[in-house]
């Protein structure tokens, strides 16, 4: 396995598929997930002639199950690492869920020459839980519930997610048994100690600066239906932050849609990239 040893002793999992010299375009996945939720999205990419990168978060996959470091800014601390490992340049960063705001917080700090775009996909930016100046966001008593779930009853909290993830608890949904077992296969893989305590990052990080700070062209991409991530209190306002920003929302989508509508979410992203 391809892995990077970081200042703390933590080993970060990546794949890193593709001619070396070809434009790279980088991964990063949500809670509680691996590289392994880009399936799709990297094989598309691979097969255009990208060099396609994804790690596991620490604690996530087949990174080390660290006790430290589950909070935002060590999560792109260990994304700066690997970037610097690989020396990517002029790359293009792509995050979903908290892997989006992973995104916002390492393009914001990454050094001159290395990122290209960004794309923040069903992003948990600007920030997710209800505060005095974010009236509208979804309330603590949420995340502690989430908590708690994951802590004492991890295996099957994570299975019955994955209905509204997918938007398979929605009338007239498809649901397809083999990308719920997958969801859960990735959770499973992860440290119980790791999501439990990065629940705090996702939910409770404030991303504004960050989002303030992106000076490279930035897609904003949000399913209208998503019942994790809100898109009122989070695209698109994301996208009013970012200047510049590109939003394309999608009516009934809901929060796992690269996986459940790939097709279209690849095709979107290709023309941004290209573009």
């Amino acid at each position: 396995m391809a892995t990077i040893t970081t200042q703390d002793g933590t080993q970060i999992f990546y794949k890193d598929w593709g001619d070396k010299d070809a434009p790279a375009i980088m991964f990063h996945h949500g809670w509680p997930l691996s590289a392994d939720d880009w399936d799709a999205q990297m094989m598309f990419f691979l097969l255009k002639g990208y060099r396609v990168i994804a790690h596991d978060r620490r604690g996530h996959g087949r990174s080390s199950q660290s006790a430290t470091g589950h909070d935002m800014d060590t999560y792109v601390s260990d994304v700066i690492a690997l970037t610097d490992a690989l020396d990517l340049k002029n790359a293009v960063h792509i995050g979903h869920s908290t892997g989006g705001g992973e995104v916002a917080r390492y393009v914001a700090r990454a050094k001159p020459g290395r990122v290209a775009k960004a794309v923040l996909v069903s992003a948990v930016a600007p920030i997710m839980v209800k505060t005095d100046s974010n009236p509208d966001g979804v309330p603590i008593a949420v995340f502690d519930d989430v908590r708690t779930q994951t802590a004492t009853n991890r295996a099957q909290f994570f299975y019955d997610f994955t209905l509204p993830f997918f938007g398979y608890n929605r009338e007239g949904a498809e649901v397809k048994e083999g990308v719920r077992r997958n969801w859960w296969r990735q959770g499973m893989m992860g440290s119980v100690l790791a999501h439990t305590l990065g629940i705090k990052a996702f939910s409770e990080t404030d991303f504004t600066d960050d989002l303030k700070a992106i000076a490279v062209p930035t897609l904003v991409m949000h399913g209208e239906d998503d019942q994790v991530v809100p898109f009122p209190t989070t695209g698109k306002l994301s996208a009013q932050i970012v200047k510049g920003a590109v939003l394309k929302s999608y009516p009934g989508y809901p929060h796992g849609m690269p996986t459940t509508h790939a097709a279209v979410i690849n095709a979107d992203l290709l023309a941004f990239i290209e573009g």
